[in-house]
């Protein structure tokens, strides 16, 4: 790191904008690269440099030298990336949730059985509840299922088997 670096982090954590906005200017085409990489998505890439700013401008007091400067934007915009990573992978399992609730209400609406298979079908991934669905409940051979989806019929094997697998584990838990 250049003495002109170590200045303007100085001035930046004494409260001077125009040296932290020519540090955050400095590294944010290497910030950017590094997201590119990271997420092999441009525009998360780019909100995630927006971010990593705006944190290190939060934050920029408690830099303390030990690593690189472009070391602690990196660790920062990882951080940030695994964050967002991870409440989306809780979004997505809340948005599940949710469908099965919708489901389920339809079903007991109508006056319909919600069965313990339903629930327990409801908690497997979708390709693997695809393929259970297709070959035990709608009576498809392997192979039309793997023309249906676009993959071979030994994925479609494997679904199965998985799926099956853990329905069968989920409903003899339920049992005991």
């Amino acid at each position: 790191m250049g003495d002109s670096t170590l200045t303007r982090i100085r001035l930046a954590q004494q409260g001077d904008p125009s040296a932290l906005s020519l540090l955050l200017h400095e590294h944010y085409t290497f910030l950017y690269k590094y997201l590119i990489k990271a997420t092999m998505n441009p525009s998360l890439a780019e909100e995630l440099v927006q971010d990593t700013m705006v944190r290190c401008m939060e934050k920029i007091s408690t830099y303390n030298g030990s690593s690189s400067f472009s070391s602690w934007l990196i660790t920062i915009a990882t951080r940030l990336y695994i964050d967002r990573k991870r409440r989306w992978r809780l979004e997505a399992k809340w948005l599940q949730e949710q469908n099965v609730h919708s489901v389920r209400w339809r079903f007991e609406s109508r006056n319909m059985e919600w069965s313990d298979v339903l629930e327990a079908l409801s908690r497997l991934s979708s390709p693997q509840r695809v393929a259970v669905l297709l070959k035990h409940y709608y009576g498809y051979s392997y192979d039309e299922i793997g023309d249906i989806l676009q993959v071979p019929s030994g994925t479609v094997k494997s679904r199965v088997s998985a799926g099956l697998t853990q329905l069968r584990k989920e409903l003899n838990e339920d049992e005991a």
